[in-house]
């Protein structure tokens, strides 16, 4: 049998049990530590299951009530709710995958697509863009609601519409940047 080549690593080496100096133990083993931090981002996604279904209950119960156009913020509002928690279950899935240890779901069949090639440079570029998505939600609504700016109703103002669509285009240009030094340190590799 051919022994690996340089970079590669044994398929026999995970079943031996390697021993650390404690040194080494400590740091290795200290990414446990972010264990809880994700354990947190579940109670948090748990929280946005709670708030998605009250804001649904309150579309299904009001809906002959509203405008045309509060049926259109609402829905937004349960799209964007949807989009964080599609950030959420990135950031736990693939953070855990990436720097705490391995889920081993290669055959599980709910084992999600991108999962599989996730790395930190990947997972940066999956979350740049899962920002942009939720900040064009709340740009799409800040725009739908400028209708009223200047009334007694108005709940955003010139100067907020401005700022909004600045810090909307500062997370394109960063996810532009993030996603121009992931290829290019995928391409020097």
């Amino acid at each position: 049998m051919a022994r690996p080549t340089v970079g590669e690593r044994d398929p026999a080496d995970f079943d031996e049990k390697v021993r650390l100096k404690p040194l080494p133990l400590l740091i290795f083993s200290s990414r446990w530590l972010q264990l809880p931090l994700y354990v947190g981002l579940i109670v948090a996604q748990i929280a946005y299951v709670y708030l998605f279904l009250t804001e649904l209950y309150h579309l299904v119960m009001h809906a002959w009530e509203f405008t045309e156009q509060q049926i259109m913020l609402v829905v937004l509002g349960l799209i964007d709710v949807v989009m964080i928690s599609n950030l959420l279950v990135m950031v736990i899935v693939g953070g855990y995958e990436t720097f705490v240890s391995r889920l081993r779901l290669e055959k599980h069949p709910d084992n999600p697509e991108w999962l599989s090639h996730v790395n930190s440079g990947i997972l940066k570029v999956k979350l740049a863009m899962a920002i942009i998505g939720i900040s064009s939600i709340h740009l799409l609504r800040t725009f739908i609601e400028a209708g009223a700016i200047g009334t007694p109703t108005g709940r955003i103002t010139s100067e907020g519409v401005m700022w909004q669509t600045i810090i909307h285009m500062a997370f394109i240009a960063s996810a532009i940047g993030i996603a121009w030094v992931d290829r290019m340190t995928q391409q020097k590799n």
